[in-house]
């Protein structure tokens, strides 16, 4: 398994209104649970006045890493709403969160339960669910002379240079996609005066 379902960009202000109460979504690619910690906090910035944070994620190819939160909503009331609605779209790497500003109606726990879930729903619907393929990144360590030898075996794979230094040699750091992990492996192997090593 090499590609996961992701969002291809960000959505955001998806406003959805239940009985006075004003319910918001957003949802984001995350890479990790740093960056999640950090569109938390710019998003409390940018809603102060708002009653809740509720939200939910997934991270890691098969969804292994998760969390959903209710933020003093009821228990089990918002978070795990919008959590399966991450299940049913298929998607991992997303943080999906939605804003609430209470309208003065309590609306149950049956009523949050699915404001909360629609609000997640429709949010991830106004998105484009693409397939990623998952990557990883390459350090290659090489003399001078063969630096169209590697470069052209680099492009033809469609490796990315994310960094290029030449002293007494030459070094390159590159992220693939994993299906061409093996074949650029094996012929690099093959190449002398080549050192190399994959970091994930």
């Amino acid at each position: 398994m090499h590609s996961y379902n992701t969002l291809q960009q960000p959505v955001e202000d998806i406003i959805l209104k239940e009985k006075g109460s004003r319910f918001i979504g957003f949802a984001w690619n995350v890479q990790s649970e740093a960056e999640i910690r950090e569109r938390l906090e710019t998003l409390k910035d940018e809603h102060p006045k708002a009653t809740h944070h509720c939200y939910a994620y997934r991270l890691g190819i098969n969804g292994e890493k998760y969390r959903a939160n209710d933020d003093g909503e009821p228990s089990g009331s918002a978070g795990l709403p919008i959590y399966n609605q991450l299940l049913a779209h298929g998607v991992t790497n997303i943080l999906v969160v939605v804003v609430r500003y209470y309208g003065g109606t309590k609306l149950g726990v049956s009523g949050l339960v699915k404001t909360y879930k629609e609000c997640a729903k429709a949010t991830l619907e106004a998105g484009i669910i693409i397939a990623r393929e998952l990557e990883c990144e390459l350090d290659v360590e090489f003399p001078f002379g063969l630096q169209n030898t590697v470069f052209t075996l680099l492009n033809r794979y469609g490796a990315k240079i994310l960094d290029f230094r030449s002293a007494n040699s030459c070094m390159i750091t590159a992220s693939l996609t994993l299906t061409h992990k093996k074949n650029i492996s094996d012929q690099l192997s093959e190449m002398q005066h080549v050192s190399f090593k994959f970091r994930n």
